[in-house]
Order: C-alpha cells, then sequence, then structure tokens
C-alpha cells in the first residue's frame, strides 16, 4: 500500500482513536454485565479472530501477504506485536479496578509515549530512525498533561508505585506492538499483518481469562441482547489497521498522540449521545484540544536520526 500523507494518516489515527474509545465502552460493558472484566476481552479478540478467519478466506491479498512474509527474512521477535495489545488487556483488568481510570489512563499514555519516542528513536518502525528532537519530547509532555487534564473529576483509587509502573509498562508494550506490527505489514501486507497481530494476541488473552478465572463464569452467564456489546472485534480490526497506516507515514509516536486525541474526543462524543451520559465535559473538551496541539508541536521539523547515533 501506498504511503500516505502525514495529515491524511494522522486523521486515520484519530479515527482509530474514535473506536478504541468505542471498543473499550462496549467490551466493559459487556464483562460487566455478564459477571467478569476479562470476557469483554475475550470476545473482543475471538470476534476479531473471526473475522481475520473471513479475511483468510476472501482476500487474496492476506493469503499473498502472508506468503510474502514467510519469505521476507523477518527475525522471529518482529512477529510479536500481538503480545503488546494482550499485555495492556491483562494489565487493564489488574490495575484499573485498584488504581481507578483516571490514572490508569495517565500511567498509560505516559508509558506509551516514551515507548513511541523511543522505538521511533530505534527505528523498529517501518518509517525509520526519527531525531529525538526538542519538538517531539515537547509534544509528549503536552500529550501526557493533555490526558491528565482529561481526567479531572474522575475518581482516583488506591495508588501504588507498583501498579502505576506496571500501567507505564502497558504503555510502552503498545508502543512496541506499533512498531512491530507495522514491520510485518511492510513486509508482507497490511492484511497479513493484521492477521499475525490476531494470530498472537489471541490465545494469550484466552490463558490470562483462564488464570484470572474469566471463564468460569460462563457456564451460569446471561448474555445481553444489545448487538453494539459485541463489536469489539470489528472494532479492534479498524484499530490495528488505522495503528498500521500511522506507523508506516508518520512513526510511532505521533500516531499514538492521534490515537489518544480521538480516543478523547470519542469519549466526549459518547458522554453526548448516551442517554445516561454525562453530556460536554470539559475537562476532556480542553484535554482534546491540547493533544491536538501536541499532534502539531511534535511533528514540527521532524527529520531522521543521523546515521550511527
Amino acid at each position: 500500500m501506498k504511503v500516505l500523507p502525514a495529515w491524511a494518516a494522522l486523521i486515520l489515527a484519530g479515527l482509530g482513536g474514535v473506536a478504541s474509545a468505542a471498543q473499550s465502552a462496549a467490551n466493559a460493558e459487556l464483562g460487566d454485565r455478564v459477571g467478569h472484566p476479562a470476557v469483554g476481552a475475550v470476545v473482543n479478540n475471538l470476534g476479531g479472530s473471526l473475522l481475520v478467519l473471513v479475511g483468510l478466506s476472501v482476500l487474496p491479498s492476506m493469503r499473498t501477504g502472508l506468503g510474502q512474509l514467510r519469505r521476507s527474512g523477518l527475525p522471529w521477535w518482529a512477529y510479536l506485536g500481538g503480545l503488546g495489545g494482550a499485555a495492556i488487556v491483562i494489565v487493564a483488568t489488574y490495575v484499573v479496578p485498584v488504581l481507578g481510570v483516571a490514572v490508569f489512563t495517565i500511567a498509560q499514555v505516559a508509558g506509551n509515549s516514551v515507548g513511541g519516542l523511543s522505538v521511533d528513536r530505534a527505528g523498529l518502525s517501518p518509517v525509520g530512525r526519527l531525531a529525538l528532537t526538542g519538538p517531539r519530547i515537547a509534544g509528549a509532555a503536552l500529550g501526557v498533561g493533555a490526558v491528565a487534564l482529561a481526567q479531572v473529576g474522575r475518581p482516583v483509587g488506591d495508588l501504588g508505585l507498583g501498579l502505576v509502573l506496571l500501567a507505564v509498562a502497558g504503555g510502552v508494550a503498545v508502543a512496541l506492538q506499533a512498531a512491530l506490527n507495522g514491520r510485518v505489514s511492510a513486509a508482507g501486507t497490511m492484511a497479513a499483518g493484521t492477521a499475525v497481530n490476531f494470530a498472537v494476541s489471541t490465545p494469550v488473552v484466552i490463558v490470562a481469562a483462564l488464570v484470572l478465572g474469566a471463564l468460569d463464569v460462563l457456564p451460569d452467564a446471561t448474555w445481553p441482547a444489545d448487538w453494539y456489546l459485541y463489536l469489539g472485534g470489528a472494532l479492534g480490526v479498524c484499530i490495528v489497521v488505522t495503528l498500521l497506516i500511522g506507523v508506516r507515514s508518520v512513526g510511532v509516536f505521533r500516531t499514538g498522540l492521534a490515537v489518544v486525541a480521538g480516543q478523547l474526543g470519542g469519549a466526549l462524543l459518547l458522554d453526548v449521545v448516551r442517554p445516561a451520559g454525562p453530556g460536554v465535559g470539559l475537562p476532556v473538551l480542553a484535554g482534546t484540544l491540547l493533544t491536538l496541539l501536541a499532534v502539531v508541536v511534535s511533528g514540527r521539523a521532524i527529520r531522521p536520526a543521523p546515521a550511527g547515533t
């Protein structure tokens, strides 16, 4: 696929962030109504994997891309991007009930910003090595500050350094996921990169759900009839695709910032349209605008890192 202009890739990444906000809301409500938070993650990944299997049967580009991967010579670790997505789901299951959504979100975005800057600097993504410049560091600071602002007024749980660091590590894992999936996509096709992501992440999520006891509630579970609660997998496929496009065009860090902007904007939209939603939240609105500023600032004078540094 042709590399998109930066502005188009960032818009798509923002739409992926909106999809992520909707996905999180659907998965959380499904898990709550069935009886265990990890159930939503399992249904999410199984739904995404089912779509991938359908894609394998109807999309020649996916089969061709997988064949190209077998001949690409990529190192084995390049295929492990899906572990990052599984990791953040597992971390959230443990950490959110203790820290609260606000602290978890801030810590995750901090980790994602640091991870995005690091993997771009190391050249793990298809866009190549990007220098660690003042504007990019300023964009990271603005991004974390924007998310912190958006969480004003949300409940905070029991703070613990270990759990905060675990949430930060989850954010780093997401950055690595985006970079490695981007490498796989560049060596094969975008469809093949999506397939590899779900092939790696789904077994890990199922094993984690088993360990956490989520599968124990399934025999007696009452499954809700609301169809939209089962869209997590489809939204997940959309998110992975937009990340692959963004990483290939503007790198991991700026793609991550655009996704955060979309997540905050999507959360704001959900608050407005849901019948029981609180309406327009000024902290979220301000955080969204500040994140958009971070995307602009971080893109100033982007240049490749000097060779050999």
